[in-house]
């Protein structure tokens, strides 16, 4: 294996793996455009496009590691790493008080993945074949774990339905629920990361082979283990610095172009912080490799539902000016169940085609809509 690495030259950045790295310069631009008070919504844009090479970078770090690390660790590395810069966003969010817009990027998180990506993908990887196949058990155990974990988020919600003030309007600004509910959203976390956790002992102990289906090794940049530690370092640093960026200039950016917190929690923070992650999923099922495709889709938002989505209930425990709740508002909990039910139902016959692909980029778009004018 080369120790060296590629050549970053002018022809690698017009790869498909490539093309992330030509938003570097987005990055410095951010930075300054902020420090100079430039417009929010210029401030907001930049450092939403500058999270994409920060994220793919990320992403390369990890799969080197995974590549030396065995298929245990690196399995282990993959999903830990693999919503870093959601996580690391939404974070920054809790601690600005923006508690809708991190409910929107965990709403957005699963629908985005399971509507789509895996939309983009089967078309994609369907154009000029007749049909795709994949593993039928690991998509069904994904996706029962993702519809499990689906109804234990909703209920908060139902219990501030029934018990307490109703549901939280799409525009609301931050809202104190406190008391009980706020002991159940705890309550419904501690019990989504244990459940992750046994899962991460099913998928890469006791049923490893059927999460790490066998496929031609991809190539890898040939880092050694010293280099991709430094570089997902450095990758953390940077979608930290643009998240901060991001984040702080939310609030003003949605009043200048008109646009809710809600759309841009739930549409462009969502799909920005794994950008480079779906794309992998596209590229990987254009190789005919839809095993591979539909565990990143459905896999992500697994790991939103089971991992992100506690991991910030915790957190808001320690920054912010409150807990956080897990109370949706009407739109979102429709979204969440719907797109769980579509992408349960279309892949559960183990095989695909591009007009399947089709219909769940429709209801990705139509979804967006209602978002829009909410």
């Amino acid at each position: 294996m080369n120790e060296r690495g590629p050549r970053l030259d002018a022809s690698f950045l017009r790869t498909p793996t490539g093309w992330p790295y030509l938003l570097t310069p987005l990055i410095p631009v951010a930075v300054l455009l902020a420090v100079l008070g430039a417009p929010a919504t210029v401030v907001f844009a930049t450092s939403a496009l500058g999270i994409i090479p920060t994220a793919a970078l990320m992403g390369r770090a990890t799969e080197e590691l995974a590549a030396r690390s065995g298929p245990g660790i690196g399995g282990l590395l993959n999903v830990t790493f693999g919503n870093a810069p959601e996580l690391i966003i939404a974070l920054f969010a809790l601690q600005q008080g923006l508690q809708e817009v991190v409910k929107a990027s965990i709403v957005g998180s699963i629908i985005g993945n399971m509507l789509l990506v895996l939309g983009a993908a089967m078309l994609a990887g369907g154009i000029g074949r007749e049909k795709q196949h994949f593993s039928r058990t690991s998509a069904s155990i994904q996706t029962t774990m993702l519809m499990l974990a689906g109804a234990a988020l909703i209920m908060p919600a139902i219990f501030e339905l029934v018990e307490g003030k109703g549901l939280p309007e799409p525009g609301a600004e931050a809202i104190h629920y406190g008391g009980t509910v706020e002991h159940l959203s705890l309550a419904v976390a501690i019990v989504l990361i244990v459940t992750y956790v046994i899962g991460l002992f099913f998928s890469l102990k006791t049923h490893r082979d059927l999460f790490n289906p066998e496929y031609e090794e991809e190539d890898t940049w040939g880092w050694s283990t010293r280099t991709s530690v430094i570089a997902l370092a450095i990758a953390g640093v940077l979608v930290g610095v643009m998240s901060e960026v991001l984040v702080g200039s939310i609030t003003e950016a949605s009043e200048s172009i008109g646009l809710s917190e809600f759309f841009i929690g739930v549409i462009v923070v969502a799909i920005v912080g794994n950008a480079a992650e779906h794309w992998v999923a596209v590229l990987v099922a254009m190789k005919d490799k839809m095993d591979l495709a539909v565990n990143i889709a459905v896999g992500s938002s697994a790991q939103v539902a089971l991992f992100v989505a506690p991991v910030l209930v915790i957190a808001s425990l320690f920054i912010g000016p409150y807990p956080l709740a897990l109370v949706f508002n009407g739109f979102e909990l429709g979204a969440i169940l719907l797109a769980i039910l579509v992408g349960n139902h279309v892949t559960a016959d183990g095989e695909s085609t591009w007009f399947e692909g089709v219909q769940l980029l429709a209801v990705y778009f139509v979804f967006g809509l209602a978002f829009y004018f909410a």
